[in-house]
């Protein structure tokens, strides 16, 4: 936050909401997104009296900070129902929210058919998460038809967006041929863009390529990023198998990974 929108917000409860209604309307979107996305506890107050104003930007913060019990107590239902106040207020993020609540039964019983519907809103805004995730339910035909083609054609163009995960997912089915014909050069070609972009699996799968064509130390080295970017399980699972290796370099990795993990809960 600004000094300059700090100086004008104040602090709760100097405030009553009415009056930091009043203040929130006068900032810049600067000032705003500063204020609505500091720290949980103290950003609460004015993150609930924006939500409560409908200020869409407002209701999808409060609702995260809902389901996360960050800043406020937790609460799924409640998260759910400030997501869906911003959804068909038209906030793709909102949305897209809304959706994963409904996929992972978060506030609600799992339902992916009202999940398809909100990504679907999200994804033809344009917004790469929920193209990523309508893709997983295309891929897996959860809540709509099983069409892996449709999959593919969503999980390319959250991949055009920048979007690693979504790239990884490309070169699966490059790789497998899923929705298209399999094509080993373009699942490369997909899987580097998702281990340049920073995702683990992405970097562990073009790891994998390399060293199958007998590229062992071009692998090594995003062999060891995916080891080290990986949460617990994921990286035990990636080590093992490295561990088992034929290649005695892979083989070493392996076990220094997972002499190094610690172990698991």
């Amino acid at each position: 936050m600004t000094a300059q929108a700090s100086s004008r917000t104040g602090t709760w409860p100097e405030m009553t909401a009415a009056m930091a209604v009043s203040v929130l309307t006068t900032l810049s979107p600067g000032q705003l997104r500063a204020v609505l996305e500091g720290d949980p506890v103290r950003a609460a107050p004015w993150v609930r009296a924006a939500a409560q104003y409908g200020l869409t930007q407002g209701q999808v913060r409060y609702g995260r900070m809902l389901l996360d019990g960050q800043g406020v107590a937790r609460d799924p239902v409640a998260a759910l129902a400030w997501f869906t106040r911003a959804a068909e207020a038209g906030d793709p993020e909102a949305q897209n929210m809304a959706g994963r609540c409904h996929e992972n039964g978060w506030g609600t019983r799992a339902d992916f058919a009202l999940a398809a519907l909100w990504y679907g809103r999200a994804a033809q805004a344009g917004h790469a998460w929920a193209q990523y995730n309508l893709g997983h339910l295309h891929l897996n035909g959860h809540g709509v038809a099983r069409d892996r083609t449709q999959a593919l054609a969503w999980y390319r163009r959250a991949a055009d967006q920048g979007h690693a995960r979504a790239m990884n997912l490309v070169a699966r089915c490059c790789e497998q041929g899923w929705g298209t014909r399999a094509d080993l050069a373009a699942a490369r070609e997909a899987y580097r863009r998702s281990a340049e972009g920073g995702y683990f699996r992405g970097q562990y799968n073009f790891a994998s390529l390399l060293a199958a064509e007998g590229r062992v130390a071009e692998a090594r080295p995003w062999f060891e990023r995916a080891c080290d970017a990986a949460p617990g399980d994921s990286r035990r699972l990636m080590a093992r198998a490295l561990a088992a290796a034929d290649h005695p370099d892979l083989c070493a990795l392996g076990r220094r990974v997972l002499a190094e993990a610690p172990p698991p809960c």
